[in-house]
């Protein structure tokens, strides 16, 4: 098999280069930092039905070749993380169990590829809260902040269960929110 472009944003299954894929029509889904690409229509249906948008469809696409990638990623590098604060020595911690790699690199604190670093919010209830709130609109890009946002107090949360030696986040876990 063709090594991997990207991984589906639905199934998780590889994108080899120069594959057929599909994008979804709504600009929001099409930015480079969120770049949502699907592997068949049937996955970018089940998008579809979870952020509910109101005019969209599949729109065929065909993969870069693996040199073509790798120019892009050049011309367009990530951002750095932002320079973290130096911490104390992590105490030693036991094992309760195998733990998945994502909840190992959660509670190492690995960063995330572009890929898994999708929309965690309800896109459409965010919006719809800060309207009643405060009669203003939303922009598109406060997902991706808010995302970020829910992304940290996750990693905490499970830093915290750890801590307790629990596979098992609870409600006791999860920071208080600031107001």
């Amino acid at each position: 098999m063709a090594e991997t472009w990207l991984k589906c944003s639905a199934c998780k299954n590889p994108i080899p280069y120069l594959a057929t894929h599909w994008v979804c029509s709504v600009s929001t889904c099409n930015r480079a930092r969120t770049r949502l690409v699907f592997c068949t229509v049937s996955c970018w249906d089940s998008h579809v039905a979870m952020l509910r948008h109101r005019d969209s469809w599949a729109v065929e696409a065909k993969a870069p070749s693996k040199e073509a990638w790798e120019r892009e990623l050049a011309a367009n590098p990530p951002e750095p993380a932002p320079p973290a604060a130096p911490a104390a020595p992590p105490a030693p911690r036991k094992v309760v169990g195998a733990a998945s790699p994502a909840t190992a690199a959660a509670v190492e604190g690995v960063q995330l590829t572009e890929a898994e670093r999708e929309i965690v919010i309800v896109v459409s209830k965010m919006k719809k809260y800060i309207k009643e709130r405060s009669g203003m609109n939303c922009s598109d890009a406060v997902a991706e902040v808010l995302s970020d946002h829910v992304r940290a107090l996750c990693d905490d949360s499970i830093r915290a269960a750890a801590r307790d030696d629990r596979k098992t986040v609870l409600d006791r876990d999860v920071p208080k929110p600031r107001r």
